[in-house]
């Protein structure tokens, strides 16, 4: 049996509030933003999410690990994602959303804009009723969402007029991992990038990481040599040191 629609009324302005609708829009506007930042999938991606896209890996320690499983967008490879807890948490309030009572999430078909075809019937993920239809949400429509939660924060900051797309969180999962230290050629596979070029146009401030890992390496370098070979500089040794960049201005004509 379908619950009951709650409103609730503003005695004072007369407003009627659609409480079921506004918690309803509420939660996939969560939803959307958590897959999506602790994912780095693509929106295409994130409304393509099926039940079936949930695997387990056993690690050889014993300790189950939970997988995402992303179907083929622009790479056409599947890839799979390790699950933090923050993105497992998002993943199954999803599905005890869409198993009420502990029935199976319903079957539906989903039309593919750019490709022009319809799927095969899957539990799929983001899905929800419109009145008295059933359908998988579309891109276009997580855009809508995305965008109507930017009006309702920048109403409240200094932001307004500010613009935030699924893209932009695409951006932050692949500067958040490359920034950590996570080695950016897996930083590159769990984004779907068959470039690392590709990556490292997404990483912000990423001069400043390859500077930091080069000290680390040449540091760790130092380390494996012998200790007598890292001596002070002798006042002879310097001078030899100044006289063989004066000896290269002369030569190169640039000496003043």
């Amino acid at each position: 049996m379908a619950e009951l629609a709650v409103r609730v009324v503003d005695h004072e302005t007369g407003k009627v509030t659609h409480v079921t609708m506004a918690e309803e829009s509420a939660f996939w506007e969560w939803a959307s933003v958590e897959v999506l930042r602790h994912s780095g999938i693509r929106v295409e991606e994130l409304v393509e999410l099926t039940h079936l896209s949930i695997r387990q890996y056993e690690c050889s320690n014993g300790e189950v690990m939970a997988l995402l499983v992303v179907a083929p967008s622009k790479t056409e490879r599947e890839r799979v994602t390790p699950m933090s807890t923050e993105l497992f948490h998002a993943i199954a309030q999803i599905i005890r959303r869409q198993t009420p009572n502990g029935r199976p999430i319903l079957l539906l078909t989903r039309y593919d804009g750019h490709e022009r075809t319809w799927s095969e019937p899957m539990p799929f993920l983001f899905q929800r009723r419109r009145g008295s239809i059933r359908a998988v949400t579309s891109p276009g429509t997580v855009l809508e969402m995305l965008g109507r939660t930017c009006e309702g924060i920048a109403e409240k900051t200094r932001f307004a007029g500010t613009k935030f797309t699924p893209h932009d969180l695409h951006r932050l999962f692949a500067t958040d991992i490359v920034n950590g230290e996570l080695p950016i050629h897996i930083g590159a596979a769990l984004l779907g990038h068959l470039n690392l070029r590709t990556t490292q146009g997404y990483v912000a401030g990423f001069p400043g990481y390859i500077i930091k890992r080069y000290q680390e390496f040449l540091n760790h370098r130092r380390t494996l040599r012998p200790d007598d070979e890292y001596t002070d500089v002798t006042t002879q040794e310097w001078a030899e040191f100044e006289e063989h960049f004066d000896k290269r201005k002369v030569e190169l004509g640039n000496c003043a």
